[in-house]
């Protein structure tokens, strides 16, 4: 494997993963009142359209942390989705 190919392993499996700390917390939680829907719509998109494009080059760093990064960010998106705050 090329250095660069490790590299990029790396930076996305880092960048990936601090989203692990909010999925855990929302899950635990319930409570998503603090998190943009806004800024998760447009994060999953942009991150979607990474994954096409690191399918479209063929390059394993851009696609697997895209596809990972897509599940997680998805994740808390579709619990902010689901635990809207109730208006009384």
């Amino acid at each position: 494997m090329e250095n660069t190919t490790i590299l990029g392993l790396l930076a996305g499996t880092l960048t990936t993963f601090s989203f692990l700390p909010q999925v855990i917390k929302t899950w635990k939680t319930k409570s998503t009142k603090d998190i943009s829907l806004g800024m998760f719509v447009t994060f999953c998109a942009g991150v979607f359209f990474w994954l096409v494009y690191g399918i479209l080059i063929n390059d394993i760093p851009v696609i697997v942390t895209n596809f990972v990064t897509l599940i997680l960010a998805s994740s808390i998106l579709w619990m902010k989705l689901k635990y809207k705050p109730s208006k009384h």
